[in-house]
């Protein structure tokens, strides 16, 4: 049986229809929002999965281009690997739901979101979040739900609920949030440096447009869910929790406070490993129970620690910032490279400048657009002192990128001040902890000694949190990994001076109230703002000058009728200039030119050609042109790539001329005067008129104020069949010829004298 649900959501319609289609999963429904249509299931394995000791969720957005009426490029013409924007919405779908199972639930989950129709109006990511908890929501998958999500825009210094997506071209905050009745689960936004209190009001209404998706959700629950099955949840037995409480005691406790991480988790792996083994060997627990529990006790010991004696593991107070170092400058080769250390977290950024045509092109569900800032994120294993595989990035990895590339968006300079692409790589050399926010500090640093003039500098900070069923909790800076692991927050923040830039919240609890966000935020100001100030120590300022292995790009503009000629037919023309000035160039649909090489000569090569090609023919101006051809009556001079103008015989020189030979050959050059083009668009030209008259001559044909008519020419003498010049030819004054010319042409007019220019 079908059943549906609408609101009015942002002033559009809000739709979820279940029951119509995909029969067999534990729940199903279609979410419609204007004309974008996702489908999403939820299923779940009917046994939970054995000797695990986490939830095996896993959430997938299946990118289908046919609902952006595309078909994939490429010679397999099918989807393939998941692109970078489908990842991140499936890591945005995945965050909010997975604190909402209950603990000890061990049997695999998997949701499913597929996108069917793409109006490029209306987001799917968020109707991916909502589709995947309605979907949840009635199926017999037990589940804390429901949540909603909601996109929020702040334009023209209003907040906007899910404005369309062309909208946020002008907008300068777009952040996405989910959340339950009661509180925020999952927060990821970028900004153009907007204050805390925007953000906090930008949570405050997009909270409250959440809760009318969570009711229309419970009322299709009631109308069509199904009824909870009862799946067995993990459980430990009592006895062995107090067994090793007691024969732990107080080590652990003593093992946990160290300021190096290496050195505590050697005492505490070590006092595991005793444990494990002592357990073990008195043949009455599972293996499985025996780590989960010491798991558990260390968990408890750690926020006990925190909350109750005010007292972190590495010893520093709740706001403190591990010892920074910040430097520039190490790598020689490479355009510009910074080096962040924050404790035992250390991030290698690296910046390379490229040309126009090192952009990415991305093709995706979206409208298709080219990329020229780039980040991208990666953790190797010996950054936690581990060995594994290295394979292609993770969906960590690129999430982290992501986030770290959305934090300095707001201030790389646009393509009209600096027309170079640009692509950061964070290597992470060491990690214990906020890995994201050092590679973050490392790129400012980089793009800062590569010379790229950045509007101002970006840090970023990790926030955690602690809390315990009293409703005690404690609000950590700078979290390192330990705390991330078994704390109940992750709250990332960057941002300049002026404001945030990028937030991304992931919870291991229901949700946080907006008392505590506003006091994460405020406590993450306060810490980005130390380290801007170190920033400032070492580096106050963007270099002036860029690398010396860096490009060299000069922009120059052209009528854009004029790109098909620089192009030439396929390409023939673009890959001549490319071929012979070693330089490379890029052209934009609006005339911009951009000759990217670091050679001054070759780019200005690149540039005569260009301008050569493009340039219009004037009337009076000068050109030093080359002969092309030669005919009886004249030669064919090019003044310009592919533009000849004639030069009449009695055009080439200040005197008389038998045969164009004895002036010009083939192949020379020849100064010329552009003196008329005529409505055909034939280029008259004359040498005669940039020499002096020669003694006893009158001016020039084409040096006076008039000059030949366009199309003919005028002769001194009677060669060519032209008229004769002027009357000083030895003819009495006022007389007229009589009868024909040599040449055929007709008398002179009677009311006109031979030495008239015409």
């Amino acid at each position: 049986m079908i059943h549906d649900e609408s609101i009015d959501f942002a002033g559009r319609s809000l739709t979820i229809e279940t029951g119509k289609v995909a029969w067999q999963a534990n729940g199903a429904v279609t979410v419609r929002y204007g004309d974008t249509i996702v489908l999403a299931t939820a299923v779940a394995s009917k046994a939970p999965r054995p000797n695990i000791d986490f939830f095996p969720l896993t959430v997938d957005f299946e990118e289908k281009l046919y609902a952006a009426g595309k078909i994939p490029g490429g010679y397999i013409k099918r989807e393939g690997r998941p692109s970078t924007e489908a990842i991140l919405t499936s890591r945005l779908t995945d965050r909010p739901l997975r604190p909402l199972f209950p603990k000890g639930f061990r049997n695999d989950v998997q949701i499913m979101v597929t996108p069917l129709s793409v109006d490029h109006v209306n987001d799917p990511a968020i109707l991916s979040v909502i589709g995947a908890s309605a979907a949840l929501t009635i199926s017999d998958i037990p589940f804390n739900g429901p949540v909603g999500a909601v996109r929020v825009g702040y334009i023209d210094d209003k907040i906007v609920i899910n404005p369309q997506l062309p909208d946020l071209e002008n907008s300068r905050l777009d952040l996405v949030m989910a959340a339950t009745r009661d509180a925020i689960v999952m927060v990821e936004a970028g900004a153009k440096e907007v204050p805390e209190d925007v953000v906090l009001e930008a949570l405050r209404l997009g909270h409250d447009a959440i809760l009318p998706v969570i009711e229309m959700q419970e009322r299709l629950r009631q109308a069509a869910g199904k009824e909870k099955r009862e799946f067995p949840l993990k459980q430990v037995p009592d006895d062995l929790v107090a067994a090793m409480n007691d024969y732990i005691g107080t080590r652990l406790h003593d093992n946990l406070v160290h300021p190096d991480k290496q050195a505590r988790e050697e005492a505490v792996d070590a006092l595991e490993a005793e444990v494990v083994a002592h357990f073990e060997a008195q043949e009455t627990w599972d293996a499985g129970d025996i780590a989960s529990v010491f798991e558990s006790i260390l968990k408890k010991t750690v926020r006990g620690m925190i909350l109750k004696e005010n007292v972190r593991p590495d010893g520093r107070t709740r706001t403190e910032i591990r010892p920074l170092s910040v430097e520039v400058g190490l790598v020689p080769r490479v355009h510009g490279s910074g080096l962040f250390s924050r404790g035992q977290t250390q991030a290698l950024t690296i910046a390379t400048l490229g040309s126009g045509s090192d952009e990415q092109i991305i093709d995706g569900l979206g409208l298709e657009e080219a990329k020229r800032y780039l980040h991208h994120y990666n953790f190797p294993p010996f950054s936690v002192g581990e060995t594994r595989p290295v394979r292609g990035p993770g969906r960590r990895e690129i999430g982290h990128g992501m986030l770290a590339e959305r934090a300095l968006e707001a201030v790389i300079p646009d393509q009209e001040s600096f027309p170079y692409t640009i692509r950061l790589v964070s290597e992470i050399l060491s990690s214990n902890g906020s890995t994201s926010m050092a590679a973050t500090t490392g790129s400012t640093l980089a793009l800062m000694d590569a010379g790229v003039p950045i509007k101002a500098p970006v840090s970023g900070i990790a926030m955690g949190l602690i809390t315990d069923d009293a409703g005690n909790y404690a609000i950590l800076t700078d979290i390192q990994g330990v705390e991330d692991a078994l704390g109940d927050m992750d709250f990332k923040v960057t941002g300049t001076r002026d404001g945030v830039t990028a937030i991304q919240m992931d919870i291991k609890v229901s949700g946080l109230t907006r008392e505590i966000m506003q006091e994460a935020l405020e406590q993450a100001r306060q810490a980005r703002l130390v380290i801007l100030d170190k920033i400032h120590e070492v580096m106050p300022e963007p270099r002036s000058e860029l690398s010396e292995f860096a490009p060299r790009i000069t922009r120059i503009k052209i009528n854009p009728d004029k790109i098909g000629t620089v192009i030439g037919p396929q390409g023939k023309m673009i890959k001549k200039i490319i071929e012979e000035t070693k330089a490379q160039v890029d052209i934009e649909d609006d005339g911009s030119v951009f000759i990217a090489t670091n050679n001054a000569d070759s780019a200005q090569k690149a540039i005569d050609m260009i301008k050569g090609l493009t340039q219009e023919v004037e009337v009076g101006q000068t050109y030093n042109g080359t002969v092309k051809r030669i005919l009886d009556f004249g030669a064919f001079v090019e003044v310009l790539p592919g533009k000849e103008g004639l030069v009449h015989i009695s055009q080439l020189a200040n005197h008389r001329v038998n045969r164009v030979e004895d002036v010009v050959n083939v192949g020379d050059h020849l100064e010329v005067k552009v003196t008329g083009i005529d409505s055909m668009g034939r280029i008259n030209l004359s040498h005669r008129a940039l020499l002096e008259p020669s003694e006893g001559e009158a001016e020039p044909a084409g040096a006076g104020s008039r000059g030949p008519r366009p199309g003919g020419f005028r002769d001194g003498g009677r060669d060519g069949g032209f008229r004769r010049g002027p009357r000083d030819h030895g003819r009495p004054e006022g007389r007229r010829d009589e009868g024909r010319r040599d040449g055929g042409f007709r008398r002179d007019r009677p009311d006109r004298n031979d030495g008239e220019n015409r």
